[in-house]
């Protein structure tokens, strides 16, 4: 591992005045992903600034009626959090199926939404990866891809997403707050991950040096029936071949509002707006929810050996909607 400086900071200013004297330098949550990279020889950073003892580990309710959540809020502390469980349980639901209990003591929000983008070749230094050597190729094409994209993937990069709590945020239109050398900021989710293009080294669009200071979610009724399935190749700590983000409103067998996003399937947390316009106003019904995945699938692009990808999503979808319609009837 290259030799790197430490410092711990305790206010926000004086932790972006530090990454704007040293574009090499890196923030450090939880370090449960920047610290395995480092050992690996994949992330490099000349200094890491401690940001865990800054004022941002409080989860708030907002004027409004949404949820504000500071960036040093762990993962455990997350989905712990009574207003989270009650008004957007598949957020809570998301964080649980994320890493080990461990892991999630360690790990912050904002980690967890710059965790990298990431697959065996690009954690491998002796491999090419467009990622981590732009220009030096995509062997995942041609090699191991079972569980890479089947959705706004290019032939630059066919790498997944990992987290878990990203979909769930995805879903509710979560906003990316963040601070500058210029002041404060913010990015909707949407906004927030570039698409892979030919640049898939770019991952966000967080200006140069900024710090994400929390997530706000805003005010969602239709957050508390939500549900969030994981499904993976061991039952333990592993990352997701796919998953599902869903909220349901049902009234009179009528979907009268849905959010859907998919995780495991793309660069980034992958919201199924043309699942959500094929089903509003529509049937809540086991052939309704079909016909929605389908049509958000339909711009699926699979490889070789991962297009049961396709299948799973669209029964994932089924499965979970059905259930929330279900419960809604009782």
């Amino acid at each position: 591992m290259k030799d790197f400086g430490y410092e711990r900071v305790h206010d926000v200013s004086g932790a972006v005045a530090l990454l704007g004297a040293d574009p090499d330098a890196r923030y450090l949550g939880g370090g449960t992903n920047l610290v395995d990279l480092m050992k690996t020889g994949v992330e490099r950073p000349t200094r890491l600034v401690d940001v865990r003892e800054l004022p941002l580990d409080s989860v708030e309710s907002t004027e409004d009626g949404g949820l504000r959540i500071g960036a040093t809020v762990t993962n455990s502390d997350l989905a712990a959090h009574p207003e989270v469980r009650r008004r957007y349980p598949a957020l809570a639901q998301a964080v649980l199926a994320g890493a080990s209990g461990q892991l999630r003591n360690m790990a912050t929000v904002g980690g967890n939404l710059l965790q990298r983008t990431r697959c065996g070749y690009f954690t491998d230094v002796t491999k090419p990866c467009n990622k981590r050597e732009p220009g030096s190729g995509c062997p995942a094409v041609e090699g191991e891809h079972h569980n890479h994209a089947i959705l706004g993937a290019t032939e630059h990069c066919v790498a997944t997403h990992p987290s878990d709590m990203g979909v769930a945020l995805a879903a509710f239109d979560a906003v990316i707050g963040y601070e500058t050398a210029e002041g404060p900021g913010e990015l909707p989710l949407a906004d927030f991950y570039l698409p892979v293009g030919d640049t898939p080294h770019l991952e966000t669009a967080l200006p140069s040096g900024a710090l994400i200071t929390g997530v706000t979610l805003p005010p969602a009724p239709v957050a508390a029936a939500s549900r969030y399935r994981k499904v993976r190749e061991r039952a333990s700590y592993a990352f997701a071949i796919g998953s599902i983000a869903a909220a349901l409103d049902v009234r009179d067998g009528v979907v009268r509002e849905v959010r859907l996003a998919y995780g495991a399937v793309a660069s980034r947390p992958w919201r199924a707006h043309a699942a959500e316009r094929a089903l509003t106003g529509g049937p809540a019904s086991a052939e309704a929810f079909a016909a929605a995945a389908d049509a958000e699938l339909a711009a699926a692009s699979p490889l070789p050996r991962n297009g049961y990808k396709v299948t799973l999503l669209r029964n994932l979808t089924v499965a979970v909607l059905t259930e929330l319609t279900e419960e809604a009837a009782r």
